[in-house]
């Protein structure tokens, strides 16, 4: 049932969970590479299309409706702030690595957008940190595979287990994430 599940959807799933945010679904990814369900080379093409795509996507947002967005989403005013700090300082590095930065990911496409860099910079520079990132991160799900195993020992009758384990702890960061998120903005408001 999960090897068909995989095999059937496994690479939409990398795909689509790298759109919208990604470690957790990468390094899951990796995982089911190592234990043969997905192919490495194939995870992390689908993480590379889905980060790229996600990331223009937020660019172009920041680009054309930056305002609309902010307006609403008041929450994000601080890690705004601090992704153009970086980026005043740093930009090409931070079009780079920012998928690195925990609490900055997916603001900082937006912010990108927002400021004066060439729509083709950012297209080129986002392209080589999402090849880097999908890389990196997917190597690190597939040896994270390796490692369970030789802690484990036969990784075969722990590895739904596993597999649900990583998704529920992706699940709390991303909820935890999500609720930061759309929690209201409470400055302004009378005691």
């Amino acid at each position: 049932m999960l090897e068909h599940l995989i095999d059937q959807y496994g690479y939409l799933a990398v795909l689509a969970g790298t759109f919208f945010e990604g470690e957790t679904i990468l390094i899951l990814g990796g995982f089911a590479a190592h234990r043969g369900y997905l192919a490495l080379p194939g995870v992390m093409a689908a993480a590379f299309i889905g980060s790229l795509c996600g990331d223009q996507l937020f660019f172009f947002l920041g680009r054309r409706h930056s305002q609309a967005v902010l307006s609403r989403r008041k929450v994000w005013a601080e890690r705004v702030a601090k992704a153009n700090r970086i980026l005043m300082r740093h930009r090409r590095w931070f079009i780079l690595v920012f998928r690195f930065l925990y609490g900055l990911r997916s603001v900082s496409p937006f912010v990108i957008g927002m400021s004066d860099v060439p729509t083709r910079e950012f297209i080129l520079l986002n392209g080589i940190g999402a090849l880097i990132w999908s890389v990196a991160v997917g190597t690190g799900g597939y040896f994270f595979g390796s490692a369970l195993e030789l802690v484990i020992g036969n990784v075969k009758k722990f590895e739904l287990a596993a597999l649900i384990a990583v998704a529920l702890i992706g699940a709390v960061v991303w909820a935890v994430h999500f609720y930061r998120n759309r929690t209201p903005d409470r400055e302004g408001r009378d005691p």
